[in-house]
């Protein structure tokens, strides 16, 4: 376009919720399943602010059999009115106006989440049909939509039948037209409807799956609230005193419940106004503040630090920490779009206050209790002590003076760490495979010498003693994220960390302990997205001089399948169980190339869940253990 063509005539002006449809991943995130999950959570949300407010108490979600979404609610009903400025029912103005409903007073809800007053006019924006059932004022009205556009005026149904609670019901199916995949996960929605019962106590949250071939239910219902939920994070791991600490304040703003175990991370979850903050904010600034101070000074008060005569840093207050923090805010400010991290400076002051209070109570009338969180903060101290040597001893002076890299990796050419992917390979004969592969110019290779340390079971000066940890760490340059002070991401110096492990059982367990690592020590790598998984192929399928990799049991099958209709010829299978058994122009062809490799990038979509599997998976806890296995043994093939 020539700069003299630019004009008023230029400007596009996006009507009611075209805007929606034309960007959804402005409003949604992105328009894969974590885009079309969030419009089941949107609708939930409405459901559980009426629960805040006090007016709902059960919630049932379905997945109905056409593959729609069907959330229904106890509340009061989105009001049916006629709004005044707008002269239409006010149904109709929060389904198809951005920025409308009642959360923007603080009379109506005093508090809530959600997406700011956008959420059910998204959902709606984003189906390809939406239909609306209110009961309140003694009657069923119902709705439908198209697109976000209205298909016929409010309808008055019928009048409410004597006991028929009041409510909203929304039913919605997603827009295939806009979204890449239409196909709901139960798992995905369990885990959130699962949570938020835990956030709501006394909530009840039901979740079926009417798909023919899927049929499921479950409910959540706790008492206990927030008590219960570090009971269910905790399940894995062996507490060191058995009740949970559970306090709030009079009106219920701050709620918090903790317990400590024999563990050694610290597992500290914290929320607003139901939504998740994995970034944390001033809400946990003030949490760790309080905490650090209160316990200090009850041990001080107990002369119970009489015989430690080294320094106590607040991680060793928080080693072996489960925690969940809840905070209900009127006008929460969130640094940036996706809400993850809380910057009200007055909610610090609060937690401070009501920790430094409660807990110091609790502390008070539980000497016993007391004494064993303290024996466990000397022991965390003293360890940390002990480990600054062994880290001392990964810190490299410089991020690239050869002199002090680890003598098994051989290094790449480049300098730039945005081009250069470090490859983590199982075994000497292996990583001499990948030597002798690789392209020098980006790719280097460190080859381990047999099994990690588990890191689930180990303090971090025992880690640090492990070799291969240690080279692990001095190949990146980054130290160790057990807190920020130890951790420059900035030091990188490879932007891309592969794992390259055998497809056997010992490769999954080896690429299993290397992921324990990453996620308790080097957790911010995964989050940056700089952590892959390399796929070698399970298979080649060989037919004269036609060879052909597969990566699956089911793409094996096709292949052969395909080779036996074009050829008479015989089909020759070839099982990789170990990286070794391909020579190095293989193993660049199928899992080094760029242009032909396939990777897997390794997220943590879910913080909650992700800090159970690690912990039932690598922990002492063997019990857990067998449920999971019992759980999830239809998933897994034998391999002989």
């Amino acid at each position: 376009m020539k700069k003299s063509d630019y004009s008023a005539g230029n400007i596009q002006v996006l009507d009611g919720l075209e805007a929606v449809r034309k960007r959804p991943a402005m409003y949604i995130g992105d328009v894969n399943l974590r885009g079309l999950h969030h419009l089941v959570y949107e609708v939930v949300d409405n459901a559980i602010d009426e629960a805040l407010a006090g007016h709902c108490n059960d919630i049932q979600v379905s997945i109905c059999e056409d593959g729609s979404i069907e959330v229904r609610d106890n509340g009061r009903g989105i009001p049916v009115g006629m709004h005044p400025e707008q002269q239409r029912p006010a149904l109709e103005v929060v389904m198809t106006v951005l920025h409308a409903g009642g959360k923007f007073d603080d009379k109506t809800y005093k508090v809530s989440g959600g997406l700011h007053g956008v959420g059910l006019s998204c959902v709606n924006a984003l189906s390809s049909r939406l239909h609306a059932s209110v009961y309140r004022d003694g009657f069923l009205w119902e709705q439908e939509y198209q697109c976000g556009e209205p298909s016929y005026d409010m309808k008055k149904v019928r009048p409410l039948k004597k006991g028929e609670a009041t409510g909203t019901t929304i039913r919605f199916w997603p827009d295939d037209s806009i979204f890449l995949e239409c196909v709901y996960r139960y798992e995905i929605i369990s885990k959130r409807l699962r949570e938020l019962a835990y956030l709501n106590a006394k909530v009840r949250i039901t979740l079926e799956d009417l798909r023919s071939d899927q049929q499921q239910r479950d409910e959540y219902y706790f008492e206990g609230g927030l008590s219960e939920f570090v009971e269910y994070l905790d399940e894995s791991r062996t507490p060191i005193h058995d009740e949970v600490i559970c306090f709030k304040d009079d009106e219920g703003t701050v709620e918090i419940a903790m317990r400590y175990n024999t563990g050694f991370s610290s597992n500290v979850l914290s929320f607003v106004n139901n939504i998740h903050t994995h970034e944390g904010g001033t809400h946990i600034s003030g949490f760790r503040t309080a905490l650090t101070r209160t316990l200090k000074s009850s041990a001080e008060r107990n002369q119970l630090f009489k015989n430690f005569k080294g320094d106590l840093a607040g991680d060793d207050f928080r080693e072996g920490l489960t925690a969940v923090l809840s905070v209900k805010v009127a006008d929460p400010q969130f640094e940036g779009q996706t809400k993850t991290k809380l910057g009200n400076s007055e909610v610090m002051g609060q937690v401070q206050s009501i920790v430094g209070e409660k807990l110091g109570h609790w502390l008070e009338d539980h000497p016993k209790q007391l004494k064993l969180i303290v024996d466990k903060v000397v022991i965390a101290a003293t360890a940390r002590q002990a480990a600054r040597q062994a880290r001392a001893l990964v810190q490299r002076k410089n991020a690239f003076a050869s002199g002090g890299l680890p003598g098994k990796l051989a290094d790449c050419a480049s300098r730039k760490p945005e081009d250069c992917e470090l490859y983590l390979v199982e075994g000497d004969s292996a990583g001499g495979s990948a030597k002798q592969a690789r392209d020098r110019h980006f790719q280097a290779i460190l080859p381990l010498r047999g099994k990690i340390l588990n890191v689930e079971k180990a303090r971090l000066d025992r880690v640090l003693q492990n070799e291969e940890i240690r080279n692990i760490i001095t190949a990146l340059g980054t130290g160790i994220a057990t807190s920020e002070e130890d951790f420059d991401p900035d030091k990188l110096r490879y932007h891309k960390v592969l794992l390259m492990t055998d497809a056997d059982v010992d490769g999954a367990h080896i690429r299993t302990l290397l992921l324990t690592f990453f996620y308790r020590h080097l957790c911010p790598l995964i989050e940056n997205g700089r952590v892959f998984v390399a796929l070698p192929p399970l298979y080649k399928a060989k037919q004269g001089k036609r060879e052909q990799y597969c990566w699956s049991d089911e793409i094996l099958q096709q292949t052969v399948k395909n080779m036996q209709d074009s050829s008479s010829g015989k089909v020759i299978i070839q099982r990789y169980k170990g990286l070794g058994e391909m020579n190095p122009r293989q193993l660049w062809d199928t899992t080094m190339d760029p242009e032909t490799r396939q990777l897997k990038r390794v997220t943590i979509d879910d913080a909650v869940e992700a800090d159970r599997i690690f912990s039932t998976l690598m922990g002492d806890q063997v019990e857990p253990r067998r449920r999971f296995i019992e759980r999830n043994a239809r998933y897994a093939t034998l391999d002989i």
